[in-house]
């Protein structure tokens, strides 16, 4: 079963950049859907950015499109949230996650399938 161990998280001043990672192991990363999720206390867990299963395209949510981008390298079986324009809203738990496969509709970033969890890493972006 595949695990999924983020990183990277911290307190950022508003404007500046942070860089999440999350490490897989017991397969191979490049066989699923992957995703980023963030959580706030008392409200539904967002998706803001995914790579696609199928043809390995990249998405975003509409809030963080232009800001955040996401990456990957099979080499290290290690997906990348680079994060940068931080703004206080996007304060968060993030977790990494994936599924059989990962799409964007109408702004939303969603996994399909059975979804594995990483731990979640929290940021934080002070005004």
């Amino acid at each position: 079963e595949v695990q999924l161990v983020e990183s990277g998280g911290g307190l950022v001043q508003a404007g500046g950049s942070l860089r999440l990672s999350c490490a897989a192991s017991g397969a191979t990363l490049d066989d699923y859907g992957i995703a980023w999720f963030r959580q706030v206390p008392g409200k539904e867990r967002e998706g803001v950015s995914c790579i696609s299963s199928d043809d390995g395209s990249t998405h975003y949510s509409n809030s963080v499109k232009g800001r955040f981008t996401m990456s990957s390298d099979n080499a290290k079986n290690t997906v990348y949230l680079q994060m940068n324009s931080l703004k206080p809203e996007d304060t968060a738990v993030y977790y990494c996650a994936v599924g059989s496969d990962a799409a964007e509709a109408m702004g939303v970033v969603y996994l399909l399938g059975d979804i594995h969890w990483g731990q979640g890493t929290q940021v934080t972006v002070s005004s």
